[in-house]
């Protein structure tokens, strides 16, 4: 009997994630942009339509910042080119 790991582990395959990897944020260079989110879904009942801005700033200071590589907003999910400065 093995614990800890599955049955047959020949077969078992991983996939890499779409993008890649990135680093973790460990200076917290964003982490205010990460509370303003949760609170916003907190705020919002999970409703992240009404938080999509603030999701978007979040990549762009990742994106700003060197903790992803640069993309265009489109590519992540992003189709209304609209400031993410909206409040």
């Amino acid at each position: 009997m093995s614990f800890g790991r599955p049955p047959n582990i020949a077969t078992f395959n991983s996939t890499p994630p779409d993008r890649g990897s990135f680093p973790l944020d460990h200076e917290g260079e964003c982490k205010e942009l990460v509370k303003e989110y949760l609170r916003c879904l907190k705020d919002n009942l999970g409703n992240n339509g009404n938080c999509r801005h603030l999701s978007k700033a979040y990549l762009k200071c990742r994106m700003d910042k060197g903790l992803m590589v640069p993309d265009e907003m489109k590519n992540l999910g992003f189709h209304d080119e609209g400031s993410i400065d909206k409040e």
